[in-house]
């Protein structure tokens, strides 16, 4: 993105908004928006922010995933899938008992 074209004053919205908004949303663009000079909110398609915060909450549980990993609270593949079957197992003995 360059910011020399994304950055637009309050006036420029005001005055132009349906245009802003309307090109916005079909170029997935991102605006910074200014007031007295100073950077104060961005206008973004609802896409792109969509896809920004699920690409946060993918970084977040990977971030928490490697410190469960360095304090060593996890399980190994093989103890999963053997977790696993036993539940399987006990849903089918179940189902069993249901029906007799």
């Amino acid at each position: 993105m360059k910011y020399s074209e994304a950055v637009k004053p309050i006036s420029y919205l005001k005055t132009h908004a349906s245009e802003v908004i309307r090109n916005v949303s079909e170029n997935q663009k991102t605006l910074i928006i200014t007031h007295n000079g100073e950077a104060k909110v961005v206008l973004q398609d609802v896409k792109v922010y969509e896809k920004t915060q699920e690409s946060i909450a993918l970084l977040k549980i990977l971030a928490l995933s490697g410190k469960e990993l360095k304090k060593g609270n996890y399980k190994t593949l093989e103890k999963s899938f053997e977790d696993q079957r036993s539940r399987i197992n006990d849903f089918k003995r179940g189902q069993r008992e249901i029906q007799s």
